[in-house]
């Protein structure tokens, strides 16, 4: 494989745009792209690997104008030594090679690593996100773009439903996900959700591209890394079957749960129903079905002045109290109780005696 020095990127972007072309991105992202403003800038999560490449070169392919207002984020945790610092500079080389614009941040308030422990996946992530969010943020970018793709969705809904998600852990990783209140939100696309690893490996090659390795995708230190090395092979093997893809059936599955959790999550916003005192009336969940109730104790507790740390028995022994119609309260934690009195839930602190 080429360094990416010796690499016409250009050359290459037109190939690979011609290998997959703009209708075969997720028809979702594509019809957001539809209606932003021809000012608007976007934001690229570029880590050197193929996906981020594949991802990048596409937008600079297929959205020629908006190729000054594109803006690539490469952040460094700083966990592979000599190899995280060449990520950096593969970056900066495709960033100049295409003119794009490149920011780069460093994991500096990184956790210390014990010998042979691996930093956990979340606290990585969360760095990354915070790095992307700050850097939008300050330049006032609404919008995302990140390389996750079909398999991405095959390892995350393995992953989630081992540890008993609902529809809105098992939608993930969704191609237009909006977060944050609608005056300050932001949007990650995923427009690559309808393409596989092994399809996006290919035309890269074909096309003469370079990416970077990252050697830890080999360990076992982190479930992901599990699922994807031993668990979606032979799963897929199992599944096989003639005509049957096994990744775009979960592919599949995945859009029809974002359907059903959309859903649900607008009937429970009607039947939220916040006083000023954040006290929440319980008229309208009489005779909701206890997905609804869960949906809307959840953004309750989201909303509440105290944090809470409610396990899931606690969550459900809450459930149980308001579906019963009684009065009572229930421990929330952190010197809180919930409340219920007069058709309301309340969170109100704990009375001090002696």
């Amino acid at each position: 494989m080429k360094t990416a020095a010796r690499v016409d990127w250009t050359a290459v972007a037109t190939r690979l745009a011609e290998a997959i072309p703009r209708q075969r991105l997720h028809p979702s992202v594509l019809l957001w792209t539809e209606g932003q403003p021809a000012n608007a800038s976007w934001g690229v999560a570029l880590s050197g690997g193929a996906d981020s490449v594949a991802l990048l070169l596409l937008l600079w392919a297929h959205w020629p104008e908006r190729r000054a207002r594109l803006l690539a984020l490469h952040f460094d945790h700083r966990l592979r030594g000599r190899a995280s610092a060449g990520d950096a500079r593969f970056c900066a080389t495709l960033c100049r090679a295409l003119a794009v614009k490149l920011t780069t941040g460093r994991w500096t308030d990184r956790p210390p690593l014990r010998s042979g422990a691996a930093v956990p996946e979340a606290a990585a992530r969360g760095a990354r996100i915070g790095f992307f969010t700050t850097e939008l943020r300050r330049r006032r970018i609404r919008a995302l773009f990140l390389g996750h793709h079909r398999d991405d969705v095959a390892e995350t809904m393995l992953m989630r439903l081992a540890r008993g998600s609902g529809t809105g852990g098992l939608a993930a990783p969704r191609p237009v996900h909006t977060h944050g209140q609608p005056e300050a939100s932001r949007v990650h696309l995923r427009p690559l959700l309808s393409l596989d690893k092994s399809a996006l490996l290919a035309v890269l090659r074909d096309a003469g591209a370079s990416w970077r390795e990252d050697a830890s995708n080999a360990s076992a230190a982190h479930l992901r890394n599990r699922v994807r090395a031993s668990l979606i092979p032979a799963w897929r093997a199992s599944a096989a079957e003639p005509g049957r893809d096994a990744l775009g059936g979960l592919a599949l599955s995945r859009d029809l749960l974002e359907e059903d959790d959309d859903a649900l999550e607008s009937w429970a916003g009607r039947c939220m129903r916040l006083d000023a005192s954040g006290g929440l009336a319980l008229a309208p969940l009489q005779n909701a079905p206890t997905a609804i109730l869960r949906r809307v104790l959840h953004h309750w507790l989201a909303s509440a002045p105290a944090r809470t740390d409610l396990n899931r028995n606690g969550f459900n022994s809450l459930i149980a109290l308001i579906a019963s119609g009684h009065e009572g309260r229930q421990s929330l934690g952190a010197k809180h109780f919930a409340v219920v009195r007069r058709g309301r839930l309340r969170c109100e602190k704990a009375s001090v005696t002696g």
